[in-house]
């Protein structure tokens, strides 16, 4: 069994800062991405950003030039420095991890509950 849990999250005026964090464990044998979804009020769930076991990043463009995703590989774990927040970033952040288990030897997506970040005016 993987757990995926994000922590971080509050309320933050807008130019304010949130660093995010989420950790996945579990029987892990390796982990291919990791990566942020977001989904504000009224809206669908959308990707934030992602990161690779090997480092490779990508971001969604309202979020490039504020936002950057790290990872700490040993502990399974992904940042997300959020500066320069704005009311619109207001969201559930979602943490994903594509995990290879021990047991099935083949890529599964596992998901975290969650964590609220609300950006104030």
């Amino acid at each position: 069994q993987v757990h995926v849990v994000e922590s971080g999250g509050g309320l933050v005026q807008a130019g304010g800062s949130l660093r995010l964090a989420c950790a996945a464990s579990g029987s892990i044998l390796s982990i291919n991405v990791m990566g942020w979804y977001r989904q504000g009020p009224g809206k669908q769930r959308e990707l934030v950003s992602g990161i690779t076991s090997g480092g490779r990043t990508n971001y969604a463009d309202s979020v490039k030039g504020r936002f950057t995703i790290s990872r700490d590989n040993a502990k399974n774990t992904v940042y997300l420095q959020m500066n320069s927040l704005k009311p619109e970033d207001t969201a559930v952040y979602y943490c994903a991890a594509t995990v290879r288990t021990f047991e099935k030897m083949t890529f599964s997506n596992y998901w975290g509950q969650g964590t609220q970040v609300t950006v104030s005016s």
